[in-house]
């Protein structure tokens, strides 16, 4: 089977944010979706140089075997890349970026996945998500604490763990090899739009418009009469068969580049109509009072150079207060575990972001580890959850119950000889 590619990207500002801080590549071997950190200095800048640095891939022609090597090296130049630029321009510091990347080797697609964008495919008539989301909020549900239901609306659901960036967290992306199957359609794309449209619109829209371009177009106009608070970007490529194409339905053979990486990453939002679209395009008030031209207004940079720093400013505001209750949130938890080898009770959550432990031990106890079970072991090595200290201490209390005591050998007392002496 003669396998290709047939594709379309599009990326909008939205109706909120003063830049375009997602980027994405579509071409006829790589498909790449970046999503900028929000808030952060230079989540553009992080986006777009991560495109730079995969977009040499859709020139060559890999095999199965090297393409996976070549695009975990290529995510982690790109990692390089970032460093080395904060290092030249300290203004730049913290900036990153999601990656979800897909290169097609031959019949096979090999991906590349960190942070929260994400990768859909429509296969038979059913979509799935085959990325997990490198967040906060996915680790509680993995960790069996919350559902999957709670995390939809859950307040901390947009704090990520794992981004591409130039600071010291694991960089290491989720690798895997995919089967490309003529009638599959791909969907990768930013939280701005997979976190306002629902999988189910997400799967209608993917089966019912078959026009890729058109399709694209329409899932961008979804998010934003979903009102998305966020930049909104969207690739959807169809795995096609060259053997069994109509006359002139070719694949895709130019490559697409959009968002921040694109000329016209400044371009207004598609926005056709709505408040938020009409309040978007009101003319900026001189300092006058009166209302200077329109066309002015949209066409031109602002003037007042203090409202983006503000902007900017509430934002990176915004983002520690979400990442400190998170934290907070984490140490209302307790579960028990092992410390120095000894059973534990502990407050917060069993993981770590880069060095920094999100829990402590606040109850150790004198039962050896060793001394239990060996199925006990396994359980209190893998942490057991607990719904308060109280729980976490009676359970802590019942597993030293289980332990095996040490075996204590007992000197033998020595024979009394009896005494013989006269009657």
């Amino acid at each position: 089977m003669n396998i290709a590619l047939r594709y379309a990207a599009r990326s909008d500002v939205g109706l909120v944010r003063a830049n375009n801080q997602d980027a994405a590549y579509a071409g006829p071997h790589l498909l790449v979706v970046a999503d900028g950190m929000g808030g952060h200095a230079g989540g553009d800048v992080a986006s777009s140089m991560t495109i730079a640095a995969l977009a040499h891939l859709d020139g060559e022609s890999h095999g199965p075997d090297d393409a996976l090597s070549e695009l975990e090296r290529s995510v982690d130049e790109a990692r390089v890349d970032l460093v080395q630029r904060s290092e030249e321009e300290p203004d730049l510091n913290g900036m990153g970026t999601t990656v979800t990347a897909m290169l097609r080797a031959g019949n096979k697609l090999v991906m590349a996945h960190l942070g929260d964008s994400r990768a859909y495919l429509l296969r038979d008539g059913e979509l799935a998500q085959v990325t997990t989301d490198h967040t906060f909020v996915q680790h509680l549900v993995d960790s069996g604490r919350i559902t999957a239901e709670e995390a939809e609306s859950h307040p901390q659901r947009n704090v990520v763990m794992r981004v591409l960036g130039d600071f010291d967290v694991d960089l290491t992306p989720d690798m895997s090899v995919r089967e490309a199957r003529a009638g599959d359609r791909w969907l990768l794309c930013s939280d701005g739009l997979s976190g306002f449209v629902s999988i189910e619109t997400l799967e209608q829209t993917l089966i019912e418009v078959p026009d890729i371009d058109e399709c694209a177009d329409h899932l961008v106009q979804l998010a934003l009469r979903a009102g998305s608070t966020d930049n909104i970007t969207a690739v959807v490529a169809d795995v096609v068969d060259l053997d069994r194409l109509p006359d002139g339905a070719g694949p895709g053979t130019t490559a697409q580049v959009v968002g921040s990486a694109a000329k016209d990453h400044n371009r207004a939002t598609v926005a056709q109509d709505g408040p938020a679209a009409r309040a978007a395009a009101l003319p900026e008030l001189s300092p006058e009072g009166d209302l200077g031209d329109a066309s002015d207004a949209r066409d031109t940079p602002r003037r007042r150079r203090w409202v983006p720093v503000l902007a900017t400013l509430l934002i990176l505001g915004g983002l520690a207060a979400a990442a400190w209750a998170a934290y907070a949130w984490t140490q209302t938890q307790y579960y028990v575990g092992v410390s120095d080898d000894k059973v534990a009770v502990f407050q917060g959550i069993p993981t770590s972001i880069g060095s920094f432990e999100l829990s402590t031990a606040v109850d150790v106890t004198d039962t050896e580890v060793s001394d239990l079970p060996d199925y006990l072991q396994t359980r209190v090595e893998q942490t057991v959850p607990a719904k308060s200290r109280a729980d976490a201490e009676d359970r802590a209390a019942g597993i030293a119950d289980n332990a095996i005591p040490p075996t204590v050998e007992v000197e033998p007392s020595p024979t009394e000889t009896p005494t013989t002496g006269d009657a």
